[in-house]
């Protein structure tokens, strides 16, 4: 079972927060798999992440540049980890039956959505009653998380 975070975006949009939780998994030397609901997104957050991280770009890949393995960040549509990551992290609402094969999971979610807010209320009880460790993060008026 996976140890599953929520993280409830509010103050900032995604593109902002992703960064500074891309930053900490590298920092931890780990890799993550980032899965996006839609190609728009996807081609969005790969260009957005080579600009907005502390060291000025977030080393990542997708398909269009190839070498997953080489990529400490795959931003994907697909379930699949191709670069080998203990961390996924989900935008858009979407979700992975490969859940349990990773160490960790990142789920983001719109908190000013009322539809992204009330489906990451039934991901939350889905992903409970299946047995993982889940736990919800908000975001302060500064943008970073506050474990609730």
């Amino acid at each position: 079972m996976s140890e599953i975070g929520f993280y409830h975006l509010t103050t900032s949009p995604l593109e902002r927060a992703l960064p500074k939780l891309l930053e900490k998994i590298l920092e931890a030397n780990k890799r993550a798999v980032l899965m996006c609901g839609s190609e728009e997104r996807l081609d969005f957050l790969n260009s957005t992440l080579w600009t907005l991280g502390k060291l000025s770009f977030i080393p990542h890949g997708c398909a269009k540049e190839g070498f997953p393995e080489d990529q400490p960040i795959w931003l994907t549509l697909k379930d699949e980890n191709p670069n080998g990551s203990e961390f996924l992290v989900l935008t858009d609402g979407v979700e992975s039956p490969s859940l349990a094969t990773y160490a960790r999971c990142l789920d983001l979610f719109d908190g000013n959505d009322e539809e992204a807010l009330q489906n990451a209320r039934e991901r939350w009880k889905q992903y409970k009653d299946a047995g993982h460790t889940v736990t919800y993060w908000k975001q302060t008026e500064k943008g970073s998380w506050e474990k609730q």
